[in-house]
């Protein structure tokens, strides 16, 4: 359903008009610190502004654990989300026959800010430079998340509402687990298609990999039975790191994915937390090490789970302390599948033609080396997700940053694509 470029026109106009507005918007919403876990304060806030400023219907809750417990998709947390509210915003479509159904997603966490002490300025305070904007979560994914938030407003103050149901969905713990998701599809709120502002540079992602936190625990209580003497399990965690590095290497030598063919390493292994020792005069007994494992589209977490305990094993069997003190793996938070989507889709086709439109340049693809939300969409509920977003860097490091003018034109893109998606109709202001 092709819009007169008038309308288009008049709708980037208006996200040319409101830019200031925006702005202010996104550095107002950087400014809350919602690590996750603490998402409530911005989440209050932005309901708040999507009933009084946008007129949307709000729905607001908790993910409910015991409902998704049993789903394919659930990441079992050792956490709490008595602060991690979900937010709905939505739209009744007005002629929903004439247009499709349509979600704008973002997630409502950040990562850690630590250290504060290397950022150039306080990461939860926005810092703008050089066309840029600088600050924990501004471009994963808040820049994203105020961008779709203001393409529907523009297309609400220039006088027209989606013909078809639309929804904004704030969802908490994306970067723990991505249940926030889940348990918003599981309670129905779903359409015909999803897009998530993930910061990719204004490239579609087509495929993503999974994701696996596992746990290492090694620990001993008595002296070693040969020498007397009591082992420091600080130095045995050299043996694991080792052994967990060499099982990356054999996985990119192993296991391949037409998706990823053009990547050297695309699986990942990270090691995240090392925790052990409380005196430095004690021979510390127990360390854990903490880390994250990818996985390549069509590859199970269960089969990696066995492969990880078992490389271990074997990379640790011919040291004589790990015979009688063998190291323990756990597996919590992410247990995310690979996921692949077609571009050839009409919901690909829409955004390309609003990113031609507003960038007159063709669009570009890309896979990407980290799981998102979009996989619940793929490969749970059959519906097309787009991970598509603003320009920027430092994702999870010290000076994060978003590029603004890249801002601005996901904007755009997001408006013409809902515009064309969902269809519009004028609505009378008066």
């Amino acid at each position: 359903m092709k819009l007169e470029t008038s309308i288009e026109q008049l709708i980037t106009k208006k996200i040319d008009e409101q830019w200031q507005d925006q702005l202010d918007f996104l550095k107002t919403i950087v400014r809350f610190p919602t690590i996750s876990g603490r998402e409530r304060v911005m989440q209050l806030y932005l309901a708040d502004y999507f009933s009084q400023n946008l007129k949307m219907k709000v729905d607001r809750f908790i993910p409910d654990i015991d409902m998704i417990a049993s789903h394919p998709g659930f990441s079992p947390p050792e956490w709490s989300y008595e602060q991690s509210d979900i937010v709905i915003g939505s739209q009744k479509g007005i002629e929903p026959e004439a247009g499709r159904s349509l979600i704008f997603q973002a997630h409502a966490d950040v990562v850690s800010a630590e250290p504060i002490s290397e950022w150039v300025s306080d990461p939860w305070e926005p810092h703008e430079q050089d066309g840029r904007l600088y600050g924990r979560g501004v471009a994963d994914m808040k820049a994203g998340l105020a961008a779709m938030v203001f393409a529907y407003k523009a297309i609400r103050e220039a006088g027209y509402i989606p013909k078809a149901d639309f929804m904004l969905q704030i969802v908490p713990d994306e970067e723990r687990t991505g249940n926030g998701a889940l348990a918003t599809l599981e309670a129905g709120y779903r359409a015909e298609g999803a897009l998530i502002p993930e910061p990719f540079g204004l490239k579609a992602a087509v495929a993503q990999v999974g994701a696996l936190w596992f746990r290492v625990n090694i620990k001993t209580i008595q002296k070693d039975a040969w020498n007397q003497k009591q082992t420091n399990v600080i130095e045995k965690c050299n043996t694991v790191i080792s052994a967990l590095m060499s099982f990356e290497d054999e996985l990119n030598k192993t296991v391949t994915h037409l998706a990823f063919s053009e990547q050297k390493k695309p699986i990942n292994l990270n090691i995240g937390t090392i925790k052990a020792g409380d005196f430095a005069s004690n021979e510390p007994i127990k360390a854990t090490i903490e880390g994250r494992i990818s996985m390549l589209p069509g590859e199970k977490i269960d089969d990696r789970k066995k492969e990880l305990e078992e490389w271990l094993i074997k990379k640790t069997k011919h040291d004589k302390w790990f015979k009688t003190n063998p190291p323990h793996v756990e597996f919590f938070g992410f247990h995310a599948e690979g996921s692949c989507s077609d571009d050839s889709t009409p919901l690909f086709q829409e955004l390309d033609k609003a990113h031609t439109y507003v960038t007159h340049e063709l669009p570009k693809r890309r896979t990407l080396p980290s799981t998102t939300d979009a996989r619940f969409f793929h490969l749970y509920y059959d519906i097309d997700a787009i991970c598509y977003g603003p320009e920027g860097g430092q994702f999870h490091e010290v000076n994060e940053w978003v590029d603004l003018e890249s801002v601005r034109k996901v904007t755009k893109v997001y408006a013409i694509m809902l515009a064309n998606w969902c269809g519009l109709s004028k609505v009378d202001q008066t």
